[in-house]
């Protein structure tokens, strides 16, 4: 499985621009700490991409993310890939035991807690937002509610990650992707 492979998925079973921008959020995390740590870019980009993509069709658990690894052991997506995705989501029961594992469940909440933080800025660009802005909104409880902070805490946690430096890292790296997750701002 590939990125382009992957984003065929994605965009087979999800139609939501919203959610494939999540997707892409997560990805762009992702993907950074794959460089950072010197993973396999493409199978922990196609992870990150794959997380969510049947969620349109089972929002519920535990039906996501669980039917969607069964569609995705179809498509002959690997085990690696699968098993990730499947310890995303704390109730299946998969611990997260593998790097990639840790990575996506620690940027998977974070990635979209950003995005919120983002969109309530004036000018609606990441460029706005720094690790002090995020950790004020995740003191306020009605703020994006349904973002778990306890699953943004614990993610940094079990990456071995200061939380405030993982937060850094993440704003930096949709940074680099900001247009294509339409968080650069009036004009871009």
């Amino acid at each position: 499985m590939n990125r382009e492979r992957a984003i065929e998925v994605l965009h087979q079973y999800t139609r939501s621009p919203n959610l494939r921008k999540h997707a892409l959020a997560v990805e762009a995390c992702v993907a950074a700490y794959a460089d950072k740590f010197g993973e396999d870019r493409a199978t922990w980009s196609a992870t990150a991409l794959l997380h969510d993509f049947d969620y349109e069709m089972y929002p519920n658990a535990p039906d996501h993310p669980v039917k969607g690894s069964e569609i995705l052991k179809e498509l002959g997506v690997s085990e690696e890939i699968r098993r990730a995705i499947l310890s995303h989501a704390t109730y299946t029961g998969v611990p997260r035991v593998s790097r990639l594992e840790k990575t996506l469940f620690a940027c998977d909440e974070l990635a979209g807690f950003i995005t919120a933080v983002t969109l309530v800025k004036p000018t609606k660009s990441l460029a706005e937002v720094d690790a002090s802005s995020v950790r004020r909104k995740m003191k306020d409880k009605a703020f994006a509610r349904s973002v778990s902070r306890e699953d943004i805490v614990n993610g940094a946690a079990e990456l071995g990650v200061d939380l405030d430096q993982h937060i850094g890292f993440c704003i930096e790296a949709m940074r680099q992707r900001a247009v294509e997750l339409g968080l650069a701002g009036p004009g871009a």
